[in-house]
């Protein structure tokens, strides 16, 4: 009975404590693009334009990239801003770029062995990607400079919505599961999907997207808390040292996250 008595008086603060993940306005830029991807190490953003020119900004010089050749930008990773990769899902190629956007790689999986089918694309450590292969169904740790295999998942069945990583662990959201896998493609832990399409990545934290509404997934822990935030159509977000950005009616707005 006293244990009961206990666990009922400490279970309102449980809940409390977790409610939700409050936030603080701190600035909102306007911006007219297509898409934005992150911020470089002056806070100026990556971001694809309209005419599909993946672009930056240092020292007020303007950066670029564009291949016309190969179609519309699927997915950019900036994790790494020194092997920045390109997406371009309708010619199966991934480009890797320097800071200064130049291009250093190009692999084109139509013309590897054994083929791969690629969906999804994210930044792995070293000279490697996150590859998820339609084919066989399996995330890969791919070396794109060997063009070989480091590490693969096991095969998982439920339509891939979004792929994100650091150089430890990578984020596999698909609609019925969110996975998490080691470097050695070893399956870390899964969470139940209950409606998030998209996520994003900081420092092992994850952001999730459900309708309109972000949630927080704090790292070694399953509690998905909501995030508090203002009515935003919310078209992209990322989160870099406990800073929010969203992208919103082509305004760029950043929020601090209070994480207790």
């Amino acid at each position: 009975m006293k244990f009961l008595f206990y666990l009922l008086l400490l279970l309102p603060f449980s809940i409390v404590s977790q409610e939700h993940i409050e936030t603080i306005f701190v600035k909102k830029t306007k911006i007219h693009t297509k898409a934005i991807i992150g911020l470089n190490n002056f806070e100026t953003p990556f971001q694809i334009s309209d005419n599909n020119v993946f672009t930056t900004k240092r020292n007020h010089i303007e950066f670029t990239y564009n291949n016309i050749q190969l179609g519309q930008i699927t997915s950019a990773n900036t994790f790494n801003p020194l092997k920045i990769n390109l997406f371009y899902n309708d010619f199966n190629t991934v480009v890797i770029l320097d800071n200064r956007l130049s291009e250093i790689f190009k692999i084109d999986f139509n013309d590897t062995q054994p083929y791969r089918s690629i969906s999804h694309v994210s930044t792995g450590h070293d000279n490697t990607l996150w590859l998820f292969n339609q084919d066989t169904r399996q995330l890969e740790v791919y070396d794109y400079k060997a063009n070989t295999t480091r590490a693969q998942t096991l095969p998982v069945k439920s339509a891939v919505l979004d792929v994100k990583s650091n150089y430890n662990y990578c984020w596999l959201l698909t609609k019925e599961q969110l996975y998490v896998y080691n470097y050695f493609g070893s399956l870390f832990k899964k969470i139940k999907n209950i409606g998030y399409t998209s996520i994003a990545e900081n420092n092992g934290d994850v952001i999730l997207k459900k309708d309109n509404t972000l949630f927080y997934l704090k790292k070694n822990t399953d509690n998905i808390i909501p995030i508090k935030l203002p009515n935003l159509l919310i078209k992209q977000f990322f989160v870099t040292n406990e800073s929010l950005y969203i992208y919103a009616d082509e305004t760029l707005q950043q929020f601090q996250l209070k994480i207790k």
